[in-house]
């Protein structure tokens, strides 16, 4: 089911409004897209250039949030939507306030980042920061696209994928730990992994959040609490 199936309203005016909010938050999502993929690159690269780029732009993915917001604000208060038009413009202006967060988050492994290049690359830590960056920007990705087709599979996906980086992202905290005890020189730097590890992590929350607002817009149900399965049952109850 494509997101522009929504119901076509008497007033253009309004589908118009309805597409731009849409839109906006597409490119919100890309912006924020690039904002995490270009992190975790300065991080790997210890790339402080490409790091001063993802703080700088911090404050775009801010101004967008507030943009849409007053758009979905102004639909609220001058169309009174009702049904799967209401829960459009509740769940852009959801998804808008983790785009935000996911782009602090960027910006949060930009300066770990910066930090490496002052006090020296760490010892450990760059494979797995590689590796559960790819998973969340994936995860990024497949919620955004299954925001803008209504794809409850793709979002389930996204819910699923959740749970591996959790796991690996605790896997890869004891590690850290482990190292820093042995070692106790490279507790600065390890550190500064770790916290773009978390940083990381909690731009997979944040994903998996936009892909939970999918199945609130299908189906009116609000899973952000449920667990995978719960999810998954929910979905294939409607089918």
């Amino acid at each position: 089911m494509d997101i522009s199936s929504h119901t076509q309203h008497i007033s253009q005016q309004f589908n118009t409004e309805l597409e731009d909010i849409k839109t906006h938050l597409a490119e919100m999502g890309g912006m924020a897209e690039r904002q995490v993929n270009d992190a975790i690159a300065a991080m790997i690269e210890v790339d402080v250039e490409k790091a001063e780029q993802v703080v700088r732009g911090d404050h775009k993915v801010n101004s967008m949030e507030v943009s849409i917001d007053e758009e979905c604000v102004r639909i609220l208060a001058k169309r009174q939507p009702a049904a799967g038009d209401l829960r459009l413009v509740i769940a852009v202006t959801k998804a808008i306030t983790d785009l935000e967060r996911i782009g602090d988050e960027a910006a949060k492994i930009a300066r770990q980042a910066m930090a490496l290049s002052r006090d020296g690359a760490a010892p450990r830590g760059y494979v797995e920061v590689r590796h559960i960056g790819e998973h969340v920007s994936r995860m990024l990705h497949d919620a955004l696209d299954a925001f803008a087709r209504l794809d409850m599979d793709v979002a389930l996906k996204v819910v699923q994928t959740d749970r591996t980086v959790d796991m690996e992202y605790s896997t890869a905290m004891r590690e850290m730990i482990t190292y820093m005890i042995e070692d106790p020189r490279s507790i600065t730097r390890v550190l500064n992994i770790m916290w773009s590890l978390r940083a990381l992590e909690r731009i997979g929350d944040h994903a998996r959040n936009i892909a939970q607002y999918v199945v609130y817009l299908v189906m009116g149900e609000d899973v952000r609490h449920g667990s995978y399965e719960e999810i998954e049952e929910q979905i294939h109850q409607e089918e």
